[in-house]
């Protein structure tokens, strides 16, 4: 279990994610059946399960990369793409929906930089034209993040000049830089060579231990979701079979679907 603080939440607080009802066709194929599932302020949540079976559309609808088929997400309370009005499921405006938006931080499985920039451009560029911050303020806290992720000299350097494990740190620091109360992690080493894995977790690690910022996590590296987590989740075939802390689940999960799923994977 990790040692650091748990999640805190008071009577009467909402939930900083919620899904009610939410289900995700592609065509006719169901991604997402009636998903249901929380996650409190500060709260880190791993979601495992096989390819296929839901774990990156979660993130990518919290993104609203992606369309709702039917349900709702909330953020701290707010629907966030959906909202119920005079029993109809209504959807919100888009001012409305970027305004939520603000608040949750992606970072991909591929780093998404823009390579015509410089890695200090990439980190300020949001937090100016989305936040409106000064370009030193921004500047300011972009040195800080760059320092933070072992990249503190690179400011100047262009994303083809970075191995893929710097790369992503900057990714990591672009994200932090937009100050998110939600951070969404989607298997972000698995575009890297093995030697670069360990740094990036270590950064990954750092956010958790000094941060209360909530993480919801899709990652292969089980040891990195062990340590991390406050719950993982089992999914298979777009639900939740099993929901409970990292020792439970690691080392006495309950469903036989689990069991099948981490010897394969351990």
């Amino acid at each position: 279990m990790p040692t650091d603080s748990q999640p805190q939440n008071g009577a009467g607080d909402q939930p900083r994610i919620k899904f009610e009802n939410v289900i995700k066709r592609f065509g006719n194929h169901t991604v997402l059946d009636n998903l249901q599932f929380q996650v409190e302020p500060g709260e880190r949540v791993t979601l495992i399960g096989p390819s296929g079976s839901g774990k990156t559309t979660i993130l990518r609808l919290l993104m609203t990369l992606e369309h709702l088929t039917d349900g709702y997400i909330y953020v701290d309370g707010e629907p966030l793409t959906h909202e119920e009005r005079n029993g109809r499921r209504v959807e919100r405006k888009n001012k409305e929906i970027r305004s939520i938006r603000k608040r949750i931080g992606m970072v991909f499985q591929q780093f998404n930089l823009f390579p015509n920039m410089s890695v200090m451009q990439n980190i300020i560029e949001a937090p100016v034209h989305v936040l409106g911050k000064s370009k030193d303020e921004a500047r300011a806290r972009g040195q800080e993040l760059l320092e933070q992720v072992g990249l503190g000299d690179r400011g100047d350097a262009h994303p083809l000049q970075l191995s893929g494990g710097q790369q992503q740190r900057v990714a990591i620091a672009r994200s932090l830089a937009m100050d998110p109360e939600i951070l969404l992690l989607d298997e972000v080493t698995s575009a890297l060579d093995p030697e670069l894995v360990g740094d990036v977790l270590e950064v990954l690690r750092d956010v958790a231990r000094n941060t209360d910022i909530t993480m919801l996590i899709v990652t292969h590296e089980m040891q990195f979701a062990r340590d991390v987590s406050h719950r993982v989740l089992m999914f298979d075939g777009g639900q939740i079979i099993e929901d409970g802390d990292p020792e439970t689940i690691f080392t006495a999960p309950e469903h036989e679907r689990t069991q099948r799923f981490l010897q394969a994977v351990l």
